[in-house]
C-alpha cells in the first residue's frame, strides 16, 4: 500500500515539474498533478474510474465560500479605489504628517495593510494601494530597493492578518476547525511587525523634498472627496460585522460575502466621480482569475491527495518527523512550499501540520496564526514570486530581484522566529483566542 500511494505522488510530482518545466501556470501545473494522481490512483481503483470526474468537480467547489469573499472584498477595495480614496488617503498623510516621519511611515503601514486584510491577497494591497504608497515613500527619502523590500514585507503581512487569511481558510476547512478566534492571534503580530519593519527599513532616509512640491507632484483626487466618503464604507463592513457578533442569534446570517457587497455599494454611492459598477467588477474579476483559479485548482489537487491516500502519507510523514527538526524545518519548508504551490501549500501541508500540532498539546488557532505569518515569505521565492515581483513592479526598482529580496533580510528573519515560537507556545497564547472572541 505504501508503495502504491508513494508512486502516486512521485507520479504527481513528476507532473507538476513537467508542466512548470514547459513553463506553464502554477495553476495549470498544480492542475497536471491532480489529473495524474486522478489518474493513476484510478488504475488501482482509488478513486474508482467512473468516480475520477465526480471528485474532481467536488473538488473544485470546495472552497467556494473562500472563492465569495475574495471577490466580493476586492470589488469593495476596487472602488475605494477607483473613487480616489485611496490616493486621498495617501496624499493627506504626506500633508500632514511629512516632518512627523514615525506617523507617516505608520500610517503608509495601515494603508498597505487594509486592502490584503479585507481580500487575503498581499496582491491586491500592492495592485491597489502599491503605486501610490511607493511614490509617498520615495517623497520621504526612501531608497527605491528599501520602498521595494517594505512593500514585500508588508504586503505579506495584510494577507495574513485578519479578518481574512485564506491559508488559515484553507486549513480550517480541512481540518474542521472553526474560522473564529483569530483575530489577536494574527492582528497583534502583524501590527508589531509590520511596524518593526517600516522603521528598520524605512527610517533612514537619503535626501527629501520640501512638503508643498511633493503634494505638487502627488496625484490628484476628486474636489468632492472628503474623509467621511472614505471612512463610511468601512464604518458598515464592520459595524455589520461587529454587530452580528454582539446579537448572533437576533440577527439573519449575512456572511462576508453579502457584509463585503453592502459595503461597496455604500462606497459606489458616495463616490463623488461616477463609476460604471459592471465595468469596473468585470475589470476586477478579470485581475482576479488566476487566483480564483488557485482556489478551485487547490481545492482539486486536495480531493484526489485524499482519495489516493496521499494526504494520509503525508500526514504520517509529519508525525514521524522529530519534534524538534519539525519546528526548526518550518522556517524552510513553509515559505518553499508557498513559493511553489501558492495557497495549495495551506491544502498540502497545512492541514496534517494542524492535526498533528492539534494531537500534542498545541492550541490549533495559535499555531495556524503562527504558520500564516511564514507562507507570505515565500510569495518572494521563485517560481512564483508572487509579491515579490509585483512589489518590484509597483516600486519602479530597476535592480537585481536578488538584491532586492536580500534587502529584506532581517525583518524576514524576525518573522520567520516569531512565527515558529508562536507555533512552539501555541498553549500558553490561547488567551489570544478567548480575547479575540
Amino acid at each position: 500500500m505504501e508503495l502504491q500511494i508513494g508512486i502516486i505522488l512521485a507520479l504527481m510530482i513528476a507532473a507538476y515539474a513537467l508542466a512548470k518545466a514547459n513553463k506553464l501556470s502554477v495553476e495549470l501545473s498544480m492542475l497536471a498533478a491532480a489529473l495524474a494522481g486522478g489518474i493513476a490512483g484510478a488504475f488501482v481503483r482509488t478513486p474508482p474510474v467512473g468516480q475520477l470526474a465526480r471528485h474532481l468537480v467536488e473538488g473544485s467547489f470546495t472552497y467556494l465560500d473562500v472563492i465569495l469573499v475574495f471577490s466580493t472584498a476586492t470589488i469593495f477595495m476596487s472602488v475605494i479605489n477607483e473613487s480616489g480614496g485611496v490616493n486621498y488617503v495617501v496624499r493627506a498623510t504626506i500633508k500632514y504628517f511629512y516632518n512627523i516621519r514615525i506617523l507617516a511611515l505608520l500610517l503608509l503601514m495601515i494603508i498597505i495593510l487594509i486592502p490584503g486584510a479585507l481580500t487575503g491577497a498581499g496582491s491586491v494591497s500592492l495592485l491597489v494601494v502599491g503605486a501610490p504608497t511607493a511614490l509617498a515613500l520615495g517623497y520621504l527619502g526612501i531608497p527605491k530597493q528599501r520602498v521595494a523590500a517594505i512593500l514585500f514585507i508588508v504586503a505579506g503581512l495584510s494577507a495574513a492578518a485578519p479578518p481574512v487569511n485564506i491559508w488559515a481558510m484553507i486549513t480550517c476547512a480541512g481540518t474542521a476547525i472553526p474560522y473564529v478566534g483569530f483575530e489577536l492571534p494574527l492582528g497583534i503580530p502583524v501590527l508589531l511587525l509590520g511596524t518593526f519593519t517600516m522603521l528598520t527599513l524605512g527610517w533612514r532616509k537619503e535626501g527629501t523634498m520640501d512638503r508643498d512640491t511633493v503634494l505638487r507632484e502627488m496625484p490628484e483626487v476628486p474636489a468632492k472627496m472628503s474623509w467621511w466618503r472614505v471612512l463610511l464604507p468601512f464604518l458598515v463592513f464592520f459595524g455589520l460585522v461587529i454587530a452580528s457578533r454582539i446579537w448572533p442569534f437576533d440577527l439573519p446570517i449575512l456572511g462576508l460575502p453579502l457584509q463585503f457587497a453592502a459595503a461597496a455599494l455604500v462606497a459606489w454611492l458616495l463616490s463623488p466621480k461616477k463609476i460604471n459598477i459592471l465595468i469596473l467588477s468585470s475589470e476586477t474579476m478579470k485581475r482576479l482569475l488566476p487566483l480564483l483559479a488557485t482556489m478551485v485548482v487547490v481545492g482539486m489537487l486536495q480531493q484526489i491527495m485524499t482519495v489516493t491516500g496521499v494526504r494520509g502519507m503525508l500526514s504520517f510523514a509529519v508525525i514521524s518527523t522529530p519534534l524538534i527538526l519539525l519546528f526548526i524545518s518550518f522556517a524552510i519548508v513553509i515559505p518553499i512550499s508557498e513559493g511553489v504551490l501558492t495557497y495549495g501549500a495551506a491544502a498540502i501541508l497545512g492541514i496534517p501540520l494542524i492535526w498533528f500540532l492539534d494531537s500534542i498539546g498545541l492550541h490549533a488557532t495559535v499555531a495556524l496564526s503562527g504558520l500564516s505569518l511564514l507562507w507570505p515569505l515565500g510569495d518572494g521565492l521563485p517560481p512564483t514570486a508572487l509579491i515579490g515581483r509585483l512589489s518590484v513592479m509597483v516600486s519602479e526598482y530597476k535592480g537585481s530581484y536578488w538584491s532586492f529580496l536580500k534587502s529584506t533580510w532581517l525583518p524576514w528573519i524576525v518573522i520567520t522566529v516569531v512565527g515558529i515560537l508562536m507555533v512552539v507556545f501555541s498553549a500558553k497564547l490561547d488567551f489570544l483566542v478567548r480575547w479575540s472572541m
